[in-house]
């Protein structure tokens, strides 16, 4: 949840689910478990765990620092930074058969069983038994398995199911886990009208396209549903959990590809600086597995092809073997809350949402320019709507999605502006790539590493192809920092965390998160 001083926004609550899938082949991806005191809820899509290593930080070398980055001014803003503050998030964890209290340097973390069942997996082998799967047939050769039971129901929440598109689902489930997590149940009718919904989705419902143009070509205007428009809407997951829960605020949807729920959750602290809203539910939400995805992102050779034998390997951000990344889905939502609103009421609160910076590379479709100007940009506007020193942000949850070029574009960027010594990692090793809904998790292990004082790890990464990757990549194992002194800033652990998110058609989101003395 979010909550803020006057003009400033907090977070009290915090959810999320994902759901991992590999390139255009047979597909497994191992995930780093979200321990349940650490990290966003998951309610059941992990497709693996992946056992850390002990293993030391790759040796950084010295290097020049990139001189072609334009030096970008602060932006003045009309209104003083909104704060955001996380209160609450869902506690439960993965299906998994054991999780680790608290993610430790050097901790070990458990396997789990596969969501996506590996090329000719022996199902009845310990590390797949009892892997329930069914199969969407991509290409002659191609398969993608899921375990039924990692599929999400929302049904407990609107029964009428044939209104809900997979990603709506998704939305739903986790809107609600965060509203219990933030013990939010408005009153009075004001207080209704003064609680919005921002959630938005990159891509929305392809396979109800797909399932609808095929009946409508089998069987004529006969057997097209009447639901059909209203299933494809992007901004029918906001406006399920509007009608849900009766909130009469603004009724919201960001579609900015993969900077969706980035977007959505900064453009929802605006409707509290504003004065629009005193809280706001906030996220993304993606159900992108589908074979037309899956073969669309393959024609761009997004996607992760050079580890079909050993999937678990495949998502790995800066590493010099990285080749494409690795399509997840789910949703993240937090709940934002006005300070005062928060304070009055108990609420727990998590963290400060200080700066929300956007920009646009206005350079080509898909790929970011060489120099990364248009990521430094946005990282440089939430930096100045903070109101912070590069040096005072102790952690970067980089956008980093194990592409080539991608990853050495944004290490540029964020050098530029921070210098090697900040700790950068990119979650999407361990849990893929959840598009539209990529920004808002992302966001929540950001606002965990400030809460907790804990960063999670880059996993996969063991080399480099150049010099030019000589920042701190937290290399394989979690970071324990509650004891390690600040870049720049009296005091040890996180102090400020700082979630990129980045997508096709040149869109920048950098949020930045601030510990709260509560």
């Amino acid at each position: 949840m979010i909550s803020a001083r006057d003009e400033d926004i907090y977070v009290d609550s915090l959810y999320s689910n994902y759901h991992v899938q590999f390139s255009s082949e047979e597909l497994l991806l191992p995930l780093l478990t979200p321990p349940p005191d650490l990290y966003p809820t998951v309610l059941n899509k992990p497709s693996g765990l992946v056992t850390h290593m002990e293993s030391k930080s790759p040796e950084k070398t010295e290097t020049e620092q990139p001189t072609n980055i334009p030096n970008v001014q602060p932006v003045n803003y009309p209104f003083h930074p909104s704060n955001f503050l996380s209160v609450a998030f869902n506690k439960r964890a993965p299906l998994v058969q054991e999780t680790p209290k608290k993610l430790r340097p050097s901790a070990s973390v458990p396997r789990v069983l596969s969501s996506i069942a590996p090329p000719g997996a022996n199902l009845y082998e310990a590390t797949y038994a009892g892997v329930e799967v069914y199969e969407l047939i991509v290409g002659n050769n191609s398969v993608m398995r899921r375990r039924d039971d990692t599929m999400v129901n929302a049904t407990h929440l609107l029964k009428d199911e044939k209104l809900l598109s997979l990603f709506m689902q998704y939305a739903l489930v986790a809107a609600d886990e965060a509203i219990k997590d933030a013990n939010y149940t408005p009153a009075t009718e004001l207080e209704r009208e003064m609680t919005g919904v921002c959630i938005g989705s990159g891509i929305g419902s392809l396979q109800d396209i797909t399932d609808g143009y095929s009946s409508f070509q089998a069987h004529g205007l006969r057997k097209v549903s009447p639901y059909f428009v209203p299933k494809l809407l992007l901004n029918m997951a906001a406006g399920h959990v509007s009608m849900k829960y009766g909130f009469k605020g603004p009724n919201h949807s960001v579609t900015t590809a993969c900077a969706t729920g980035a977007h959505s959750i900064g453009d929802a602290s605006r409707f509290i600086e504003y004065g629009d809203a005193d809280v706001m539910i906030a996220g993304g939400s993606e159900a992108s597995i589908t074979p037309l995805a899956v073969a669309g992102f393959s024609k761009l050779r997004a996607l992760s092809t050079n580890f079909n034998d050993s999937p678990e390997l495949a998502s790995r951000p800066f590493d010099k073997d990285r080749d494409g990344f690795v399509i997840g889905e789910g949703a993240g939502v937090v709940v934002l809350e006005e300070y005062n609103h928060a304070v009055n009421r108990g609420a727990n609160i998590y963290c400060e949402l200080t700066g929300y910076g956007l920009s646009g590379d206005s350079y080509h479709i898909t790929s970011p320019p060489d120099d990364g100007s248009g990521a430094a940009r946005a990282m440089r506007r939430a930096l100045a709507h903070s109101k912070a020193d590069p040096g005072e942000i102790d952690y970067i949850n980089a956008h980093a999605t194990s592409t080539p070029l991608g990853d050495l574009v944004e290490t540029r960027a964020i050098k530029s502006i921070f210098g090697d010594s900040v700790a950068v990692s990119s979650t999407k090793g361990a849990i893929g790539h959840l598009l539209g809904a990529a920004g808002a998790v992302e966001a929540i292990y950001a606002i965990l590493a400030v809460k907790n004082n804990v960063i999670p790890p880059t996993i996969n990464l063991n080399a480099f192809e150049s010099e030019e990757f000589s920042l701190d990549y937290v290399a394989n194992v979690g970071r324990d920092v509650s004891t390690t002194q600040r870049r720049s800033a009296s005091g040890t652990g996180v102090k400020y965390a700082m979630s990129n998110s980045f997508g096709f058609g040149g869109t920048n989101c950098s949020l930045c998160f601030k510990k709260v003395d509560n």
